[in-house]
């Protein structure tokens, strides 16, 4: 029956391989698509199979029809006499010519809608937050897991890391397929390298929200830090953080945002990971005033400094890590001290965490076991009156500083605060410092200034029985918990 209405070189191992296939994939398609539409929770795999593995599996049985098709035409052929049997006769009133029409026309049709509907689908599930942070579950999930904590976490992974046009399009999709086999192989780099060189300037991304237009004026910021004393005893600072004027009607010429004001231009030469600056330049574009500052103790030559691509600074080069952050040890650790998520009334409590995160550990397991071990040791060797009195409360506060260790170091992929610095500040890395370090000074000796106060005033400081206070004009004077060394210069190398 089936003979009489298709033809006849259609019947051959191929064609049938084909259309088993294609006829497997369109079935297994409509119920993928059906369940993915009913179904109350969200698998980025499936779309993976419904938009990208199941479609080709179809074209590929089509292929295989057509093909088979095409070979059994040309084997007839050869095995006939130059005839009029060997000519190809086209006759609507043949019924199996008809049929091929039909059955041809109608699969076209199918295959056309189904190519652009799964392509349209495609597109933007490859658009997706989803595709981005969970399809490469072991390598993106570090970024993913730090983006939805992060205050960007409604702004889509695209509209950062993917330029507007066609252009942009292409190159992301082919930097992504190459990324893919990476992936596929484990030949990747652990950890993954920030790619300074092809960052996408501030224009084309913060400023489609955020503009140097925009006036910010003083910020009050109360900081809370515990110190690795017995009582973790509390510390608190005020500061006023001059982003800006002390009024908005002052414009943007001061404050720390007038590095991004209109009217002026900061270019730089740095290294590789740009946490080392060699040379900076400073342009008023209004009086067309230049100024160049070169770091005196990390001298290049000007050959040296010709090789060297120049970078004009904008929001990314301190606000570097606006939707993947991982942060410090001493800054979760006092963020879990100032909830009262952790107890001070455990003595040694901060010390012996510190102590314990000094390290870095080698798997996500081994962490699990080794950040609770090495503090029950360090309380046994150490502190065995405190360990006998709060081992109950030592063992539940393992659990919560691992936790939030997790959530800011990946291990496997040796993921940590100080593989991706945050710039903003000077706490956790050079930060500010890699500029403001008083090294960097022109020919006639002005200096980039390390002065605290040019960037914030302290307006409280100390111990909550023991604070010092100023009005909001003035400043008090800075002074650190415990006793500095005579020669510390960087803030990150304890922080």
């Amino acid at each position: 029956m089936i003979k009489d209405k298709l033809p006849s070189s259609f019947f051959n191992p191929v064609s049938i391989l084909g259309a088993i296939i294609a006829a497997i994939a369109s079935i297994t398609l409509i119920f993928l698509v059906i369940l993915t539409q009913t179904q109350a929770t969200y698998n980025v795999y499936m779309d993976v199979f419904v938009y990208i593995v199941v479609p080709m599996f179809l074209f590929m049985g089509l292929v295989l029809i057509s093909a088979g098709m095409i070979w059994k035409r040309r084997k007839q052929k050869k095995n006939l006499a130059a005839s009029e049997k060997s000519v190809f006769i086209f006759n609507l009133k043949e019924p199996k010519t008809r049929n091929s029409i039909i059955i041809f026309v109608t699969v076209t049709i199918l295959f056309i809608m189904s190519t652009v509907i799964g392509t349209y689908e495609t597109f933007h599930y490859t658009e997706s937050n989803e595709f981005c942070g969970k399809l490469c579950h072991k390598v993106m999930l570090p970024e993913y897991s730090a983006y939805q904590l992060s205050p960007h976490a409604r702004v889509n992974c695209v509209d950062c890391h993917i330029g507007n046009g066609v252009n942009s399009f292409v190159k992301a999709k082919v930097s992504g397929i190459r990324q893919v086999f990476h992936y596929l192989g484990s030949n990747y780099p652990r950890p993954i390298g920030t790619p300074l060189e092809g960052l996408r300037p501030a224009k084309e991304t913060c400023e489609k929200c955020h503009w140097p237009q925009k006036v910010y004026s003083h910020k009050l910021n109360h900081f809370k830090y515990f110190l690795r004393d017995s009582a973790n005893t509390e510390w608190d600072i005020a500061m006023d953080m001059k982003l800006g004027p002390s009024t908005k009607l002052s414009g943007t010429s001061r404050g720390i945002h007038w590095h991004d004001d209109p009217g002026v231009e900061v270019q730089y030469k740095a290294n590789a990971k740009h946490d080392t600056i060699y040379w900076v330049k400073y342009i008023n574009k209004k009086t067309g005033v230049e100024k160049i500052y070169e770091d005196e103790e990390t001298k290049k030559s000007s050959a040296e400094l010709a090789l060297l691509p120049t970078r004009t600074m904008d929001c990314m080069d301190c606000h570097n890590r606006p939707a993947h952050e991982y942060r410090s040890p001493s800054f979760y650790l006092n963020n879990l001290f100032a909830t009262g998520k952790l107890s001070t009334s455990i003595p040694w409590l901060k010390k012996v965490a510190m102590d314990a995160l000094k390290n870095k550990f080698s798997t996500t397991d081994s962490a699990l076991t080794e950040i609770r071990n090495r503090m029950r040791t360090k309380y046994q060797n150490k502190y065995p009156l405190a360990f006998q009195t709060y081992e109950k409360q030592i063992d539940s506060a393992a659990t919560i500083i691992t936790n939030e260790y997790l959530a800011n170091a990946y291990p496997e992929m040796n993921i940590n605060f100080r593989e991706y610095p945050r710039n903003i500040g000077h706490l956790e890395s050079d930060g500010c410092f890699r500029c403001h370090n008083d090294k960097h000074k022109t020919a006639d000796g002005k200096k980039i200034t390390k002065d605290c106060y040019n960037c914030h005033d302290f307006l409280k400081q100390g111990t909550l029985d023991k604070m010092t206070f100023c009005d909001i004009n003035n400043s008090v004077k800075w002074l650190h918990p415990i006793e500095l060394e005579e020669d510390w210069e960087k803030c990150s190398e304890c922080h």
